[in-house]
């Protein structure tokens, strides 16, 4: 008889978790619930369609209902499960009673943090997630004048960008001393602070959120610095691990708020595995349990949980967290610690930074790279990156967190090799560049 896999959550982690487990046991009668319309799109597109840069929605779509009754999963839209039991392997699911499991993979992603103030049931409140609301609301951008982004969080840095590129009055909270304060520097992001202002848009650091003032319908900000009138609050406030059912299961819970997953993404109940936003992961260099990360990580989470779950074996291991974003006219990036989180977390470390090309000089296109490099001092093992410039920024940063995985040092990086071939390589590799600056540092 087939065993049968259940999945709860249609996200990047739970149809990663799903097709995986279909993949190792082709027998297996795999059941995603999910409480949306759709499963298997790209959230992290909605920014970009917002601010048009890219035309319509339909691309953020990963593939068709039909595409995924195809490959043999069973998919239950708008579905909600109220809860289950690890010791009678059973979930209970609104409007379809008790269903009995083999295995279970929990995929429940997150929320945002609420904002904890006055007037959070106001309408005018975007929280960017669904998609079929993001849909809704790209119709109402049309006729918004003014727009408060609350929070420099990954996800905030988006939206100002968005809101700016469509003709919006667009203003950014926090209170932080600058955008995205834990991950990046101030050096790192002043230059996308800078093409935000000069897209027109206003950024109020060190500046709380007191509230949403209006009637019904949002018609202003009450901030620590006073009020902002708008029509739109884009709510871009932490990712919190969706742990509620697991909670209510009896499963344990971590430091870091998320569910506790083994390297096989095995939670502390038998038969159960999880995945994506609702666990956390060892960080690789500190060993500290994280949460909240990318769309790739909880995508190979669940395709480790979805592969254990139907018999196979496969592992996962601590992360590096490479990161990278556009924001305002810039890309920036890092792996691991910023200087300011490290320094925050008494983290030894020593840097290094330097400013190279992303080609040849004479090459046209040719554009600025700034590179920081954190070591730990003594080994000088790389444990930490932040990288701005306008191109190449994704591709370090995918290379810098193997360095950090692997042990790299910085006496590695800077007598590495690099690719020189002026469309898309300097003589001088960044990274190198800021390796050897670290060095010279030293007396190296």
């Amino acid at each position: 008889m087939a065993q049968r896999i259940v999945v709860v959550g249609g996200g990047a982690a739970g149809m990663g978790a799903a097709g995986a487990a279909r993949g190792a046991d082709p027998s297996a009668d795999v059941r995603v619930y999910t409480e949306f319309e759709d499963v298997g799109y790209s959230p992290c597109g909605i920014p970009y369609v917002h601010g048009k840069e890219i035309p319509d929605f339909e691309r953020l779509f990963l593939a068709t209902r039909e595409a995924y009754a195809g490959q043999g999963i069973d998919i239950h839209y708008e579905t909600r499960v109220t809860g289950f039991s690890a010791e009678h392997k059973t979930v209970s699911v609104h409007g379809e009673g008790e269903i009995g499991y083999d295995r279970l993979i929990v995929a429940t992603g997150f929320n945002y943090a609420s904002p904890g103030v006055p007037g959070a049931d106001l309408d005018g409140l975007y929280y960017v997630k669904n998609i079929r609301r993001a849909i809704e609301w790209d119709k109402v951008l049309d006729g918004v004048r003014a727009a408060v982004v609350v929070e420099a969080s990954p996800l905030g840095l988006e939206m100002v960008t968005a809101l700016c590129h469509r003709g919006i009055e667009t203003h950014l909270i926090d209170p932080g001393a600058w955008a995205l304060s834990v991950a990046t520097d101030p050096d790192i992001i002043a230059p996308v602070q800078e093409s935000w202002q000069e897209k027109g848009a206003k950024l109020h650091f060190n500046t709380t959120l007191k509230g949403f003032v209006g009637e019904g319908s949002l018609r202003a900000v009450a901030t620590s610095a006073g009020e902002i009138a708008c029509d739109l609050a884009v709510v871009c406030t932490k990712k919190e691990a969706n742990t509620s059912l697991a909670r209510a299961a009896g499963l344990r819970i971590g430091s870091a708020g998320g569910l506790i997953v083994d390297e096989r993404m095995h939670t502390s109940a038998p038969g159960v595995w999880a995945a994506g936003d609702c666990i956390e992961v060892p960080h690789s260099v500190t060993d500290i349990p994280i949460q909240g990360l990318s769309g790739s990580h909880a995508y190979s989470q669940g395709k480790v949980a979805g592969t254990n779950a139907a018999g196979g074996d496969r592992r996962y291991q601590p992360v590096s967290v490479p990161w990278g974003m556009v924001a305002g006219d810039w890309m920036i990036g890092g792996v691991s610690f910023s200087e300011t989180l490290a320094t925050a977390l008494g983290i030894p470390h020593v840097v290094g930074v330097a400013e190279g090309i992303s080609r040849a000089r004479y090459y046209p296109g040719v554009e600025k790279v700034r590179v920081k490099l954190l070591a730990e001092p003594g080994s000088l093992r790389l444990i930490g990156a932040q990288m701005v410039g306008r191109e190449g920024i994704k591709e370090r940063a995918d290379f810098l967190a193997m360095a950090v995985r692997t042990g790299i040092t910085i006496n590695d990086l800077a007598t590495m090799e690099n690719v020189y071939s002026p469309p898309i390589g300097a003589l001088n590799e960044p990274i190198a560049l800021a390796a050897q600056s670290l060095l010279a540092g030293l007396g190296s």
